[in-house]
C-alpha cells in the first residue's frame, strides 16, 4: 500500500514496526546511513532547489512575509550546510547504549543506567524544510523511527528531503519507514498526537498556534519547542558598542527564527546615548520599532516620528519579521519582571560589564538559554556543538533548550546479580 494511500494510524503502525530494527542497530549502520543522506542531499541539490521553487512560488503567491520566505528557501549553499550537519551529527558519539550511571548495591546487585531511544518520534513543523533533514538525522542517529509532518508550505521539499533520507535509510538495510512523512490537514494532526501505544512523543515545533491545536488534542507525551519571544536588555553597566553589535545581530541576521529578538529593553540611564545611536541603525536595516513614549522622547523629535506607538500587544508578540519593540526600564529588575511577563522562556539576554546584574539576571530570568553579552541567536543544536537539533524546548520536564540526540532518549535499568531473591 503506498504511503499516500496509508490512514495515519496505519502508517504510525509501520513505523512502529519498523523502529526496533533502527533501535538495533550498531553505530557503523546508522553513521553509514547518514553519510548516504549527506552525499544524496548534495547529488540531488538541483533537484531538491527545484521541489524548493515551487513551495516557494506558492508562499509568494499566499502571501508570505520575506522573512517567512527566507525560512522557506533552499539554495545550494544550505542545502550543504544542512548535509554538513547530518555529518556533523554522524561524528558525535553514539548516545545509545551510553552509560549514564553504574553501583553496586548492598545486597550485591550491580545496577547500571543505560540511555536507550524512546522508540517512535513524530515531529511536527512550520515553514522550514531544512527541520526535515535535521530530525531525520538526529532521530537516525538516536535509534528512533521517526513521523514528520511538515506544514504545507514546504509540501515539495519535505518530500523530496523524506524521500532522500529513506533512500540512505534503506542503502544500508535499515527499512524505509524509520523516516516516514505524514500529510493531510488539521484531523491529520488530531490523529498523529492520539496514536496511544504507537507513538512515544511527538515534538512540534512552531508558533503559538501549533503548541495550542496539539494542546487541545493531544493524547501522547508532548515536547514543546514552541515560539520564542526573545529579548535583549541593556543595562546601565553595558558597553554600548556591544549592545548595538548585540541588538542588530539578534534582530536583523535572521529575523524570521525562534531566537530573533523581539524586544528590547533599554535601561533608562543609557537611554539618552543609546536610544538615538540604535534607533538610527535599526531603521536603516529596515527594522520597523514600535516604542513606549519613553523610547520617543529619547529618540528626539525627528526620530521619535518614526516610530510606531507600541500597544499591549507588541510586548507578547513573536513577530518573525523586521519588528522590534522597545521599551525603557528603570532597572535590571523592571527588565526581568517584563520578561517574566511576556517571554516565553527560549532565550534571553543581558549586555552588561556589571557582574551583580549579570548573576541578577541569570538567576531571575526563567528561561531555557541565558545570554550574556552575546546575542540569543546562539541557542541552536548546531551551535551548541549537538550537530542539529528538532527544535528549542521551552518546557523543563524531559529535555530543555535544543532538542538534540541525548533529548530523545530515554533510560532503563540493567540490573545484573547471582541468584538473589528478596526476602
Amino acid at each position: 500500500m503506498a504511503s499516500e494511500q496509508m490512514t495515519v494510524a496505519q502508517l504510525c503502525a509501520e513505523v512502529k514496526a519498523a523502529a526496533p530494527a533502527l533501535a538495533r542497530a550498531p553505530r557503523e549502520i546508522k553513521d553509514a546511513a547518514l553519510q548516504a543522506l549527506a552525499d544524496s542531499l548534495e547529488a540531488r541539490s538541483a533537484e531538491l532547489i527545484e521541489a524548493n521553487a515551487l513551495d516557494l512560488a506558492a508562499g509568494e503567491a499566499a502571501g508570505l512575509s520575506a522573512a517567512l520566505l527566507d525560512r522557506l528557501l533552499l539554495n545550494k549553499e544550505r542545502i550543504a550546510a544542512i548535509a554538513a550537519g547530518a555529518r556533523q551529527v554522524a561524528a558525535l558519539d553514539d548516545p545509545v547504549g551510553e552509560l549514564i550511571e553504574q553501583r553496586e548495591l548492598e545486597n550485591g546487585l550491580r545496577l547500571r543506567k543505560l540511555r536507550v531511544p524512546l522508540g517512535v518520534v513524530a515531529v511536527v513543523y512550520e515553514a522550514r524544510p531544512n527541520v526535515t533533514i535535521d530530525a531525520s538525522a538526529l532521530c537516525l542517529k538516536s535509534g528512533n523511527a521517526c513521523l514528520l509532518r511538515g506544514s504545507g508550505s514546504a509540501e515539495h521539499s519535505n518530500a523530496m528531503m523524506v524521500e532522500i533520507a529513506a533512500d540512505a535509510a534503506e542503502s544500508v538495510g535499515l527499512p524505509r519507514a524509520v523516516v516516514t512523512l505524514v500529510g493531510g490537514g488539521r484531523d491529520h494532526l488530531a490523529e498523529l498526537a492520539t496514536q496511544q501505544g504507537v507513538v512515544d512523543l511527538i515534538v512540534p515545533r512552531g508558533g503559538e498556534g501549533l503548541k495550542a491545536a496539539l494542546e487541545q488534542v493531544a493524547t501522547i507525551p508532548v515536547l514543546y519547542a514552541a515560539s520564542g519571544n526573545c529579548h535583549v536588555y541593556v543595562d546601565r553597566g553595558a558597553d554600548l558598542q556591544q549592545a548595538a553589535a548585540i541588538t542588530l545581530n539578534a534582530k536583523v541576521q535572521r529575523p524570521g527564527v525562534c531566537n530573533a529578538a523581539e524586544t528590547l529593553l533599554i535601561h533608562r540611564d543609557v537611554a539618552a546615548e543609546f536610544v538615538p545611536s540604535i534607533v538610527n541603525q535599526l531603521l536603516d536595516a529596515g527594522v520597523e520599532l514600535r516604542a513606549d513614549e519613553a523610547t520617543k522622547e529619547f529618540a528626539g523629535a525627528e526620530l521619535g516620528e518614526r516610530l510606531v506607538d507600541a500597544s499591549d500587544s507588541d510586548w507578547g508578540t513573536e513577530f518573525l519579521d523586521l519588528i522590534l519593540a522597545v521599551r525603557i526600564v528603570d532597572s535590571v529588575g523592571e527588565a526581568i519582571e517584563h520578561i517574566t511577563r511576556y517571554g516565553s522562556g527560549h532565550s534571553e539576554a543581558i549586555v552588561t560589564q556589571d557582574e551583580e546584574a549579570a548573576r541578577a539576571f541569570e538567576l531571575g530570568v526563567d528561561a531555557a538559554c541565558v545570554y550574556v553579552n552575546a546575542s540569543t541567536r546562539f541557542t541552536d543544536g548546531a551551535e551548541f556543538g549537538m550537530g542539529a537539533e528538532i527544535g528549542n524546548s521551552t518546557q523543563k520536564l524531559h529535555a530543555r533548550g535544543p532538542i538534540g540526540l541525548r533529548e530523545l532518549c530515554t533510560f532503563k535499568y540493567v540490573i545484573s546479580g547471582d541468584g538473589q531473591v528478596r526476602a
